[in-house]
């Protein structure tokens, strides 16, 4: 039996699809034009315990591992939901595990739980105000380290936060921020030394915070039930006891989860692609064309085939290697490699599915049609391919 196919993950499988199919799939077409996902999906997620898998049981999740939270979101995305919901409805796996782990709680196995010597006594503070009410569904959670100028340069944060005794003033801009229009705190990354010197802090900021403005909603390609904001920041006072962990410890900490976070993306990536190789074959058996259908032409069967074996052969490596970081292996080479994998086997079966769906597939009336724009963002979202490429090599030694 697969470590990633044991009777509970089965129950857990079962859980999800019929949370998707009662609560997501009457109204994700809504959702899409509005521009995002209600509150209220939160809380219901939270009772049925999937908003808090994959987090301990002592900081209010429903526990579980990182194989759990990738058994819940390859469910999702297979039930008909999107990459899309997951943007949005599990934000806090990106906003929460910095968070946990620096107040010394592991998180499944996975990298990021291995902060806890940096815990201050501010931290076990933040698990009450912020992680808590996130995971039972009453508070969002945002994650803002990208800025207008900056990309996928951490290093070179230049939001600054200088220290004013028992505050930090807080200035600078962020952008392309998930959940920042419907987040209630921002996990944000800021310079606590000059800008551009590497020195990192983390910072969880009040959305009510004064000089803390939410800038216009950001229309995107794909991903349209997710909301995307950008953030500035003029003179906002944040209390030193909202700094995770200890000063200058931030970009640690996000280097360790990107870990979790690229996992995930793999994941929505080969999940996609499974999805619409099921969706693909389903039309071609029920469309014909010329008196006989579409799936019993041999170039189509051939296409399927090769659509099929590229998302199965991605889904096998993702595993095997979100396996090797829950048991705490440091494989940051194999989880970029099994980034960019998965990422080039959805990008080809979304186009051919695309494709095999003819006119219907260019109407967005069709999911073939949200898979093939949401897909997009997977090969730019938590470190573009050619990040993970620069990460390939130099784990090649070159």
């Amino acid at each position: 039996m697969s470590i990633v196919d044991t009777p509970e993950r089965r129950q857990l499988r079962e859980l999800t699809r019929a949370f998707v199919t009662q609560e997501v799939l009457p109204h994700l077409d809504d959702w899409e034009r509005a521009g995002e996902v209600p509150r209220a999906l939160h809380a219901t997620a939270a009772k049925l315990g999937l908003l808090g898998v994959g987090f301990p049981e002592s900081v209010g999740g429903s526990g579980g591992d990182l194989l759990d939270s990738i058994i819940v979101t390859e469910e999702v995305i297979r039930s008909g939901g999107s990459s899309g919901l997951i943007a949005a409805l599990f934000t806090h796996g990106i906003a929460l595990p910095h968070m946990v782990a620096a107040a010394g709680v592991g998180i499944g196995g996975s990298l990021v739980g291995r902060l806890g010597g940096t815990s201050t006594p501010g931290d076990d503070d933040l698990i009450q105000r912020y992680v808590r009410p996130t995971l039972a569904g009453t508070m969002i959670g945002a994650l803002a380290i990208t800025e207008p100028d900056g990309g996928s340069d951490v290093a070179g944060i230049r939001t600054t936060a200088r220290r004013e005794g028992d505050h930090y003033v807080v200035n600078g801009s962020k952008t392309y921020i998930t959940s920042g229009h419907r987040a209630d705190f921002v996990t944000t990354a800021v310079c606590t030394g000059f800008p551009g010197s590497g020195s990192v802090s983390l910072l969880v900021i009040d959305k009510d915070s004064p000089g803390f403005t939410v800038g216009r909603r950001l229309e995107k390609l794909g991903w349209h039930c997710s909301d995307t904001a950008e953030l500035s920041f003029v003179d906002v006072r944040v209390p030193v006891a909202n700094r995770i962990g200890a000063e200058d410890t931030g970009f640690l900490a996000i280097m360790q989860n990107f870990a979790a976070e690229r996992l995930s993306l793999a994941t929505q990536a080969y999940a996609t692609a499974q999805r619409c190789v099921e969706l693909t074959v389903r039309w071609c058996r029920d469309r014909e064309t010329f008196g006989r259908p579409l799936v019993s032409r041999q170039v189509v069967r051939h296409r399927l085939a090769e659509m099929h074996t590229r998302a199965e052969a991605a889904r096998a490596y993702v595993h095997e290697v979100a396996v090797r970081v829950a048991a705490g292996e440091p494989v940051v080479t194999e989880v970029a490699m099994a980034k960019n994998v998965a990422v080039a086997a959805c990008d080809q079966v979304v186009d051919q599915a695309l494709q095999l769906h003819g006119g219907f597939g260019y109407m967005r009336d069709a999911e073939v049609e949200r898979h093939y724009r949401d897909a997009r963002i997977l090969g730019i979202g938590g470190g573009a391919t050619e990040i993970m490429n620069e990460i390939i090599v130099k784990g090649m030694g070159l």
